[in-house]
Parts: C-alpha cells; sequence; structure tokens
C-alpha cells in the first residue's frame, strides 16, 4: 500500500483523493500525536488552520477544524493565508501544531493537506508515518467540555505576518516598481499590502480570486502575463508566486525569467558579503543547475545538495547550522527569517537587493550562467535497477567523462511511476540533448521490463 504522506503532506483530487472525511480523520489523528507535550502538561491544546483560494478549501477546513476540536484541540482558524504565514503563526504563537490546505502549484481541482509542528517546522517521515498509523486507530475521545473550541481570527493573523516579512526586508523599497502576479491565490490580499508597506510602488495583476482560478494560466508556473505587464508597465523588476505562495520566480525589466537558482545566486552572495550565510554554504537539490554551482564556487560559497523537495534542504541547512537554501523551482528558505519556504520574502529580499546595490535585477541575475539542460523521462522500466546495473552505471561514467567540468549526468527514478529521468548538462545545448538522448537509449535497453 503506497505511502498517504508524499514529499509535501497529502495531496491528491479534492473531495475524491482528498475528502471530508479523510481531513477529519486527519486532524484527529494528527491532534493525537503532535498534542502530547500539551496533554503532559496539562493544558488544552492549540491549532492554527490556513488555507488557499480553491473552493474546496472550505470544506476540508471545517472537517479537519472538526476532527482536531474532537480530539480536545482549540481551534484558530485564519482563513486565507499563504503557507508561511501559517508555518510563522506556528512558530511564534501559542499553538501546537498547524495545518494548511493546499494543493500549491497544482491546478484548482487539487487540493492537499500538510501540517507543521510546534515550531513552525515540516513534519519528518516518523512523525507522518505515526498520524497515518493513526488514522482509524480506537482512541478515547474527549466528552462534554474536554472538546475542543473554534473561534476565527483572520485579521490578526494578516497583520502579524504583513508585520514580520515587513521587518524581515530591513530597508524601505524607496518607490521600487514591481509588479506581481499573485496567481489568484493566498498572496492576493497579503502581497500587495507587504510590498506597499515596504515602500514600493506595486503593478498587481491575477489577485482576484474566485475559488476556481487559482493557478489558472498565471502566477510562478504560467509567468508570460507578468513577463509582458513587467514590460508594459516599465516596472524594475516582476514576482510570481504560486497558488500558497511558498515559491517565487521573478522577471527582469526586459521580462526576462530570473529562475530560483539565479534568485539564490543573488541572495547568497548578498548573505555573504553581509556576514548572514552561515559557514559560507548554499543547501540546493541535485536539480540546481550546475551553472549555479560553478558560479558559487566563484564567489567562495559552498553547496551541498540534498533530494527534490524543500523539506530536505530545510532537513539539511538545520542539521549543517545553514542560512540560506532553496529549489530552482523558487522555494528559497532564509531560515534566519522564515522555518519554511516564502516566496513573499524572498520577493522582499531580491528586491531590497536591487535597492542596495542600484544595480538592475537582469545585471545581478547574471552571476549564474545557466548551462543548457535536457531532461529525458524513459518510460516503462525497471527504475528499481537504475542504481545498480553495472552496464548503465558505466554509460554514465562515460558521459561524465566526455563532458568534463561544464556538464554533469543526473539519473533520477520517479517516486510515483514506472519510469527514470536523465538529465544532462553540458557547454551547449546540441551537447546535452545528444549525451540525453544516448543515455535515454541505454536505460531503454538495460532497464528494459521483463
Amino acid at each position: 500500500m503506497p505511502r498517504l504522506f508524499g514529499t509535501d503532506g497529502v495531496r491528491g483530487l479534492a473531495n475524491r483523493d482528498i475528502s471530508a472525511e479523510l481531513a477529519l480523520g486527519l486532524g484527529a489523528a494528527a491532534a493525537r500525536v503532535l498534542t502530547a507535550t500539551a496533554g503532559a502538561e496539562g493544558r488544552r491544546p492549540r491549532a492554527v488552520i490556513g488555507r488557499d483560494t480553491r473552493i474546496s478549501g472550505d470544506f476540508l477546513s471545517a472537517a479537519l477544524a472538526a476532527g482536531l476540536t474532537s480530539a480536545g484541540v482549540d481551534v484558530v482558524e485564519v482563513g486565507v493565508l499563504p503557507t508561511p504565514g501559517v508555518a510563522h503563526l506556528t512558530a511564534t504563537t501559542d499553538v501546537d501544531l498547524g495545518v494548511v490546505i493546499s494543493a500549491s502549484h497544482n491546478p484548482m481541482p487539487d487540493n492537499g493537506i500538510k501540517f507543521f509542528a510546534h515550531g513552525g517546522f515540516k513534519l519528518e517521515d516518523a512523525i507522518e508515518d505515526a498520524i497515518e498509523a493513526s488514522l482509524g486507530a480506537a482512541w478515547d475521545r474527549p466528552v462534554a467540555d474536554g472538546v475542543g473550541r473554534i473561534e476565527e481570527d483572520a485579521r490578526a493573523a494578516d497583520r502579524t505576518y504583513i508585520d514580520h516579512l515587513v521587518a524581515a526586508t530591513g530597508r524601505p523599497l524607496e518607490a521600487l516598481r514591481i509588479a506581481i502576479d499573485c496567481a489568484n491565490g493566498a498572496a492576493s490580499d497579503i502581497a500587495p499590502l507587504a510590498l506597499r508597506e515596504a515602500g514600493a510602488d506595486v503593478v498587481v495583476i491575477n489577485a482576484s480570486p474566485d475559488g476556481r482560478n487559482i493557478n489558472d494560466d498565471c502566477g510562478s508556473t504560467h509567468p508570460e502575463q507578468l513577463q509582458a505587464v513587467t514590460v508594459a508597465s516599465g516596472a524594475a523588476m516582476g514576482v510570481a508566486f504560486d497558488g500558497d505562495a511558498d515559491r517565487c520566480i521573478a522577471v527582469d525589466h526586459e521580462g526576462t525569467i530570473v529562475d530560483g537558482d539565479q534568485i539564490m545566486g543573488v541572495l547568497a552572495t548578498a548573505f555573504k558579503e553581509q556576514g548572514r550565510l552561515a559557514e559560507d554554504t548554499l543547501v540546493v537539490t541535485v536539480m540546481s543547475n550546475l551553472g549555479l554551482l560553478l558560479a558559487m564556487r566563484d564567489a567562495g560559497i559552498r553547496t551541498v545538495q540534498t533530494a527534490v523537495g524543500d523539506r530536505y534542504v530545510l532537513e539539511a541547512m538545520r542539521a549543517g547550522g545553514f542560512s540560506l537554501g532553496g529549489e530552482q523551482s523558487g522555494h528559497i528558505i532564509a531560515s534566519d527569517h522564515a522555518t519554511t519556504g516564502d516566496g513573499l520574502l524572498t520577493a522582499l529580499l531580491l528586491a531590497a537587493r536591487v535597492v542596495e546595490t542600484g544595480r538592475s535585477l537582469a545585471e545581478l541575475g547574471a552571476i549564474v550562467t545557466r548551462l543548457p539542460q535536457t531532461l529525458v523521462n524513459v518510460p516503462d522500466v525497471d527504475k528499481a535497477r537504475a542504481g545498480t546495473d553495472e552496464g548503465l552505471r558505466d554509460a554514465v561514467a562515460a558521459a561524465e567523462q566526455r563532458l568534463g567540468d561544464t556538464g554533469r549526468v543526473l539519473l533520477r527514478p520517479s517516486g510515483t511511476e514506472a519510469l527514470v529521468r536523465v538529465m544532462v548538462e553540458a557547454a551547449t545545448q546540441e551537447e546535452a540533448d545528444a549525451v540525453a538522448a544516448e543515455l535515454a537509449d541505454v536505460v531503454r535497453t538495460r532497464l528494459a521490463l521483463g
């Protein structure tokens, strides 16, 4: 039976995979696993629930609140709030856990449930497994005044998060014109307010959520509108968030994409210059472009690589005491200010760097020269043998020798499908395409099923 929790909570088609019954059960199970400390201390545990703008968030929030309160947890419902806003409240207020109802950048029909433990951090695998094991198990339900209560406090939550974001910026943005694409998601109200309070002149698009239009040809995965508006409005830069605003990608004044790798390069060099880059180290995933790794080496910054997923980036950051990490997709974690990826914080820090240096985002982002990259998915193969087949290992070694210091090879078995992903970076697109095609053929031949 597959594991219920994925790399970022539980996610699937709302009202089928992610049902009210599942949300109810997860709320009660999470309460039993995550509030043991409160019970031992003789106090009533508390939880905060936030969500993005999907229409299904209403019934899932109600079901989660019912599950939590049935287990004796008092619940504060903060309504629509970015995922990092819920994480911030979980870290800084007197709550034992936080819950976010969101499927992030996924299309509107999907939804998801992710938890934060006390302190604002995503759950470790073992804790998620304990919650899953508790689903459907017999338990002693509280009665009478032992059940929890529900209160709503959206306005105070918004204010707390905005104040945190503005304080983290460190300097006013001095009327810097910024175009922002809110993806009709959780950032739609918060992002314009935070950037304006930080001093920016803000041009806003896709900030009219109706429950159905979240991520609909907009936001960080569809930046075309932002590129056009940034140029047309004469903005110095643009930023796009995803549905729950835990990621951010940017565009420069010419409308050119500045992705997560480039943003990390800009922020890492800024933090190093300011003495804020712990151990002069940046944490990235194996999917970050080799151009970022080479740029960081030239800047005297060490890189640590992890598996794909911002939770693994954060685990490495906490283990090593590092202060900055993230993913090419725009999940950036600045641990001096946040416990998870925060798109709004990233946008503010990036804009502050533009103001501080007096340089354009295009000039700052040029620190990272992206190497051409080719990704080929090879389906219907025995992915379990991807790391053990001797012939495939020899082919990869030969390709790496051919590419030298100006390229690399990455083979990744899919976590959910019978396929292997072949990623190649090289000095030219032609070479990347050729090496990827050759390795894909080897994968098909060596790992053929049956």
